[in-house]
């Protein structure tokens, strides 16, 4: 069998403005992700590591670290001394950029849930380090990556609730991560950067994309209908509507 992967390549473009993903079934009959590059491809697995190793027979290091940490929990009735050393923050930092890849493909074909699933992970992964990590670089690599996780979380449980066409659901899960992202800076010391998060703008824009699909409701529809009667100067009209929508928020 040739080892050219041009054939696995012909007829999908690389777009540099966008991520492109597919999943297809492996030999193995398993499902894989592949996401397209510009020199080629990544081809990863769909569930447990993206590169299919069990390190340490678990299913990631994050695993095997926590695992670590309960051991050590147990033995000395604390966590406190317990550390990760320069190559354990290194590992566990290319073990995120692997479900960061994997995430970005997920997301792209929609798969909201598996997108949730992966970077719950990888905030389990820069917590752990945020916590124990020996030296202070590393807690600074894994602190900034922080907020773009919390986003992509959020927009995967928004738009979830927008395909059940819980528009409401979407709104509060938006605010969450909002709230999530901004309690992170101020966690930091640096409040002033939510003015300036490109993060929270984004989850914001959701927002507004989905109060545009949101249909009216009644009382929306009756605040619409006396605007458009005071502009056309039919007051007659306008004073009924008033009237309804005061007794609509009385029963509300």
């Amino acid at each position: 069998m040739s080892e050219d992967i041009s054939p696995a390549m012909e007829g999908w473009e690389y777009r540099p403005d966008k991520v492109t993903a597919r999943k297809i079934k492996g030999r193995d009959g398993k499902d894989k992700i592949q996401m397209r590059i510009e020199l080629g491809l990544l081809q990863m697995e769909a569930e447990g590591r993206p590169d299919g190793k069990r390190p340490y027979g678990k299913e990631s290091l994050l695993d095997y670290h926590l695992s670590r940490l309960e051991q050590y929990k147990t033995s000395h009735g604390t966590t406190r001394g317990f550390e990760l050393s320069k190559s354990d923050c290194e590992k566990l930092y290319e073990e995120a950029v692997q479900y960061y890849h994997r995430y970005l493909s997920l997301f792209s074909l929609k798969d909201y849930r598996g997108v949730i699933r992966d970077t719950d992970r990888n905030l389990r992964a820069h917590n752990l380090v945020l916590r124990y990590a020996a030296d202070e670089r590393y807690k600074t690599a894994f602190t900034r990556h922080i907020p773009y996780i919390i986003m992509m979380n959020t927009k995967a449980k928004a738009l979830i609730s927008l395909e059940k066409k819980d528009y409401e659901k979407a709104l509060k899960q938006i605010k969450l991560g909002m709230e999530r992202i901004d309690d992170f800076f101020q966690s930091l010391g640096q409040s002033e950067l939510s003015k300036e998060s490109e993060e929270i703008e984004s989850l914001r824009e959701l927002a507004g994309e989905i109060r545009k699909k949101k249909p009216l409701t009644h009382l929306e529809e009756l605040n619409v209908e006396l605007e458009e009667a005071v502009r056309r100067e039919n007051f007659e009209e306008a004073a009924r509507l008033r009237d309804k929508i005061k007794e609509l928020q009385a029963k509300n």
